[in-house]
């Protein structure tokens, strides 16, 4: 499995609600496709929304978040991880 780091924008106002509600729709649906969303940060006044996941592929993760109402604008492996 690959690490992703996506990116939604256009989701200004997002509140922490609707970002855990997104979140959870992912969740519900995300093994269908071999995907785990581990985390998800947003900064509303920007619109700027990134989530971490772990899967197959980007096209996986893209795939969720289409069925889910979210579809990423960017998807970027990550391939380097330091604590």
């Amino acid at each position: 499995m690959a690490t992703f780091m996506d990116v939604h924008t256009g989701m200004k106002g997002i509140t922490s609600e609707q970002l855990a509600e997104a979140h959870r729709a992912d969740l519900a649906i995300e093994g269908e496709e071999g995907v785990h969303f581990e985390k998800a940060w947003a900064d509303p006044e920007s619109g700027t929304v990134y989530c971490l996941s772990e899967a197959p592929s980007a096209e996986a993760v893209q795939r969720i978040h289409e069925r889910t109402g979210h579809p990423a604008d960017e998807i970027h492996p990550v391939p380097l991880t330091v604590s």
